[in-house]
Formats: C-alpha cells, sequence, structure tokens
C-alpha cells in the first residue's frame, strides 16, 4: 500500500507542477507578437543602362571604372638573355632528374610484380644491395620526385617574375 500512495503522490506533483508550467507559459505574450518589424528602408533602385540609353547621354559613361584609375601598360623590357639560358639549364638538368626517378620507379614496380627489369643487362654493378622494403624506396623516390617537381614550379614563377616568358625556357 505505501508503494501504490507514494507513487500516486508523484503523480499529482506531476500534474501540479505541469500545469503551473502552462500557465505560467500563456501568461506572457509571443516575442513575435511584441516586437514589431523595422520599418524596411526604402532604397532607390539603380539604373539599368541598355545600348538605346547611351546615345542620348550627353556625359561620359564610365564602363570599367574610374579613368584615374586606369593605369597605362608599360612595354615590358625583354629578359636577359643570360638569365634566361641558366634559367633554361638549370631545368633541364632537374627534368632530367625527374625523368631518371620516373625510370627507377618504373624498375621498382616491375620488380615488385615480377616482371624483369627495364636497363639492358638487368645488373647494376655501381648499384649496392637495398634492406630497405621496395615501397619504402618508391615512397621516397615520389617525395624525391614532388620536391623535384616543386622546384620547377618555383624556378618558373621567379623567371615569371622578372619578365622571362615560357616560350622563351622551351
Amino acid at each position: 500500500m505505501p508503494r501504490s500512495l507514494s507513487f500516486a503522490l508523484i503523480l499529482t506533483l506531476f500534474a501540479v507542477f505541469s500545469a503551473a508550467a502552462q500557465s505560467q507559459d500563456s501568461s506572457t505574450p509571443p516575442r513575435q507578437a511584441a516586437e514589431s518589424p523595422p520599418p524596411a528602408e526604402t532604397k532607390k533602385p539603380k539604373k539599368v543602362w541598355t545600348n538605346e540609353d547611351l546615345p542620348g547621354r550627353k556625359s561620359a559613361i564610365s564602363v570599367v571604372g574610374d579613368p584615374k584609375s586606369n593605369s597605362k601598360p608599360t612595354a615590358s623590357k625583354p629578359a636577359n638573355t643570360q638569365y634566361v639560358a641558366s634559367v633554361r639549364k638549370q631545368l633541364d638538368k632537374l627534368q632530367e632528374q625527374i625523368a631518371d626517378i620516373a625510370k627507377q620507379l618504373v624498375d621498382l614496380k616491375n620488380f615488385s610484380s615480377g616482371e624483369p627489369s627495364t636497363t639492358a643487362s638487368g645488373v647494376k654493378l655501381d648499384k649496392s644491395y637495398q634492406r630497405e622494403p621496395i615501397e619504402v624506396q618508391m615512397r621516397a623516390l615520389q617525395d624525391k620526385k614532388k620536391d623535384l617537381e616543386s622546384k620547377v614550379d618555383a624556378l618558373l614563377d621567379e623567371a615569371r617574375k622578372k619578365g622571362v616568358d615560357s616560350s622563351q625556357l622551351r
């Protein structure tokens, strides 16, 4: 009997508190009704100019911007031929290194799949035995290749900033 009495008491208290909460909520006015939206400011619509409007216009119309801010293009001076030759030489050296790394990557891929090497004899007398797994060697070569490619990009950017056209470096 005491359990049913305590259960009834809990239900009664719950009903009383929920009714009190609902009466407090209904006594406060809703915020949306109390707050009125601020009056919308009326802006003057922008004039859209068409081709028909332009011939009757007396003053000049700026299409791009202020004529004062437009700067005249300056004739770029030709790049130094010694600098171009130096950059071309550096680019050729980096491209050769990238090609060598690509060949090494192909050799490692072929070796890992059990195919013969791409070198003519298959024996490299000037190379030592590698204890690193092939995946590690391939990852190191790919990192080195990315590094060389970033050096090529940096060299091309520097040359471009100095006024060298990309067609001069080919």
